[in-house]
């Protein structure tokens, strides 16, 4: 391991490796990326389900996930690799008028911001996708652009690439601490050694709080487990099928294998680690699948696996510097995406660390909000 470095980054998950590509893409020669686990993506990225939106309730995360967006679509050509972004787009379904009011006003809001959104009828859903139960819906949105990505194969190409540059990775490295002197950074240590450096990002997932902990920081990030439950290949599930997300219920699915991915939030899971799979929340998912999509009544299930959302109290991301520390950047806290996400937070930490200053006003999601009280929740989480 190198003893000294410009930049290190604690975590190897999409985030921490969008910004090490990106870092070196922008001319910083020295940067180090430590990881406690034996490889990339081991704990959120490795269990995401790969979604990739811009339909959302802020004004900050539409505008992160148009930039996300528009870099999946040229990944494969500036990555020379294969993952690949497919743009079935996300279909939301709405069944009641407070549903249904909620997303016409993020539909003018989107649109201001150049995102090509669409309005659909019942009607309209029930061509598109025969198999959903309409007759309770009041209509729904679709957006196109949006798609879906393999969240590990898009970790390999930003690692790929930053190694290729020059980025050192070093796996089984977790960090115990950190050596302050005034209030500035000056080395992490990890388990295989002492780090000379004067910036540090905070790129751990569901640990960032942990880590923030190290340098007397307080990170209101939370570990939340979530489910997924995947099916055997079914005959109706076309090519084209999208991302679809029920708002009243929560469930969410879309194409995996010849089969469907289906996911639901139970927001009644405390926080923590435990990435055990519940046979009681399994079958909750099928329960709401199957009131969704009666097709799904032949259907055999292939596997389920657990998750961990890195959630915050308003639901949006914690990026930047922290006043108290000086050193400390901070991308945290995505609340579910954190993959979607990567692309335009790799870009932006970057510029902060080598300009100063990110391209895009992030100070909406400065860990200064919380003291605040200047709190805008993200309302379309799933």
């Amino acid at each position: 391991m190198k003893t000294a470095a410009d930049v290190v980054i604690i975590g190897a998950g999409i985030i921490g490796a969008s910004v090490a590509y990106n870092l070196v893409k922008k001319g910083v020669k020295n940067v180090l990326l430590v990881e406690k686990e034996p490889f990339f993506a081991a704990w959120s990225t490795g269990k995401a389900a790969g979604g990739i939106r811009a339909q959302f309730s802020t004004e900050i995360n539409v505008k992160i996930s148009m930039m996300s967006e528009e870099i999946f679509e040229r990944f494969q050509e500036e990555m020379k690799c294969d993952a690949a972004y497919d743009q079935v787009g996300y279909l939301f379904l709405l069944t009641t008028e407070e549903e249904k009011a909620h997303f016409l006003k993020n539909v003018e809001m989107q649109k201001k911001l150049g995102l090509q959104v669409e309005v659909l009828s019942p009607e309209e859903i029930g061509r598109f996708i025969p198999q959903i139960k309409t007759d309770d819906l009041l209509g729904g949105t679709f957006c196109k652009k949006d798609g879906l990505g393999d969240p590990y194969e898009f970790t390999q190409g930003y690692l790929s690439r930053a190694r290729d540059l020059g980025v050192e990775i070093n796996y089984e490295s977790e960090v115990t601490g950190f050596n302050l002197n005034a209030g500035k950074i000056k080395e992490v240590v990890t388990k295989n050694g002492t780090i000379e450096t004067n910036v540090v990002v905070n790129c751990a997932g569901a640990f960032a709080a942990q880590i923030g902990k190290m340098a007397g920081v307080d990170i209101p990030v939370f570990p939340i487990k979530r489910q997924v439950t995947t099916t055997a290949p079914l005959e109706f599930v076309k090519p084209n099928w999208p991302m679809v997300v029920d708002i009243h219920t929560g469930l969410y699915t879309h194409r995996e294998s010849g089969g469907l991915l289906l996911g639901w939030a139970d927001k009644d899971t405390p926080p923590g680690f435990d990435l055990s799979v519940d046979p009681n929340y399994t079958d909750k998912i099928i329960e709401l699948a199957l009131n969704r999509i009666p097709a799904l009544e032949t259907a055999e299930i292939s596997s389920s696996w657990a998750g961990l959302y890195e959630s915050t109290p308003d639901h949006l991301a914690i990026l930047g510097k922290v006043p108290e520390v000086e050193g400390l950047i901070l991308a945290n806290g995505f609340s579910g995406h954190g993959f979607m996400h990567a692309p335009a937070v790799g870009v932006l930490m970057a510029e902060l660390i080598v300009n100063g200053k990110p391209s895009l006003d992030i100070s909406p999601l400065s860990i200064e909000r919380f003291k605040k009280g200047r709190l805008e929740p993200e309302r379309n989480v799933i």
